[in-house]
């Protein structure tokens, strides 16, 4: 099961998308519905409503008079959490039941439009933003909704700006044309990387990048990184295991490969090898078979153990790589980051090597640079650095 967060801003067809993807076979969870629901009349969340708002949010027949109670808690951010305390849980109960109820090769959309300002974005596999241009959004609004501008403009202000929301974003759709190009859009989003996904993750099954070959730098791949360690995380809890991003993408300025390196810090490996790793492969991180040793250079290193699991989506080569906490590879990794973080000349010479090294076996994009005695030199370097600085992991 591959699970999906839908969001996107009032009026930025966010509900187009959802209505796509469920005609394309994904069950489709409408977050506002469960809302709608968890309070109809005689239930207990209504009820729990009026003890806290009394009954002037009630309309004439005893439903919820949703005008009456905006204007109770739009401009006032204590009354909106007393609100949110009553049906955030009941929407979160009544979901889980839902997702339960799915067949296990479903694609599971939660459609929630508060799910940035509500952090939930942890909890999926993949987050999906529409974003549509705000004067846009604001036409649609008047003209499909008959809402007025002001209250439109309050709207959109009251929730999560674009910046944010994209932060969030493992896919960012447009909506900024036509019906016909927003539909194209999805349907390519569902067969090129749900679909697969999902697949991957019932099957344990790690995606591997397609091409290996230098890329970037990309500025954005502490971004990318950040919202892995996310769900590595949210997947690990309640346990707080540190999570780090390592390896050349964690180097700014460097280009490399297109495969975000992340390690996760473990007390013994012998809790890696027990329910967490279950749990890393149902957040969408499995086990990479036979992998259970760091792949450097013996005897100036040796052959230090790990476990190895992957990001099963398709279009985000990730590798995660657990170690005991201070153990000579758990060591290594950070110290070599901080190194070639802090100085210009080693990042030139490990480009540089790089480069030298995919020129000469393009399929492999340089990762044979872990046998070059080069390692053994910044090795060196890199420990005259630390007892100089006084580094710490």
């Amino acid at each position: 099961m591959l699970r999906v967060g839908l969001t996107g801003g009032i009026g930025s067809g966010k509900s187009a998308v959802a209505a796509r993807l469920a005609a394309l076979g994904a069950v489709l969870i409408d977050a506002d519905r469960i809302a709608r629901e968890v309070v109809a009349p005689g239930t207990e969340g209504l009820a729990e409503i009026v003890a806290a708002f009394s009954d002037r949010v009630l309309d004439p027949a005893g439903a919820l008079d949703r005008a009456a109670l905006g204007e109770l808690v739009f401009a006032d951010p204590a009354a909106r959490r007393r609100l949110e305390a009553i049906t955030h849980p009941r929407v979160r109960a009544r979901t889980a039941e839902l997702v339960a109820a799915a067949p296990p090769d479903a694609v599971v959309v939660n459609d929630v439009p508060l799910l940035v300002e509500v952090g939930l974005a942890p909890t999926f596999h993949l987050v999906v933003v529409v974003r549509t241009a705000v004067p846009l959004r604001l036409a649609r609004l008047e003209r499909d909704r008959g809402m007025p501008r002001a209250e439109a403009q309050r709207r959109i202000a009251a929730q999560a700006d674009d910046e944010r929301r994209g932060a969030a974003a493992d896919v960012l759709l447009s909506n900024d044309g036509t019906l016909a190009e927003l539909h194209r859009a999805v349907d390519a989003l569902w067969r090129d990387r749900l679909l697969p996904y999902e697949a991957n993750v019932r099957q344990r099954r790690v995606a591997r990048p397609e091409r290996v070959e230098l890329t970037g730098p990309d500025p954005t791949w502490p971004q990318q990184y950040a919202r892995l360690a996310a769900r590595i995380r949210h997947a690990v809890a309640p346990a707080d295991l540190r999570v780090d991003h390592v390896g050349s993408t964690a180097v700014p300025g460097l280009a490399t490969t297109d495969v975000i390196d992340i390690q996760l810090t473990v007390p013994t490996l012998a809790e890696a090898d027990g329910p967490l790793a279950e749990r890393l492969a149902e957040a969408g991180f499995p086990r990479v078979p036979g992998e259970s040793w760091d792949s450097l250079r013996p005897p100036d290193r040796g052959r230090w153990p790990k476990r190895l699991h992957g990001n099963a989506d398709p279009a985000r080569p990730a590798y995660l790589h657990v170690r005991e906490a201070g153990s000579p590879g758990w060591r290594y990794a950070l110290l070599m980051r901080d190194h070639l973080r802090a100085d210009p000349d080693g990042r030139s010479a490990y480009l540089g090597l790089k480069r030298e090294l995919a020129a000469a076996a393009p399929d492999d994009g340089g990762h044979g640079t872990a046998d070059d005695p080069w390692f053994d030199e910044e090795q060196l370097r890199a420990e005259e650095w630390a007892a100089g600085t006084g580094w710490r992991p």
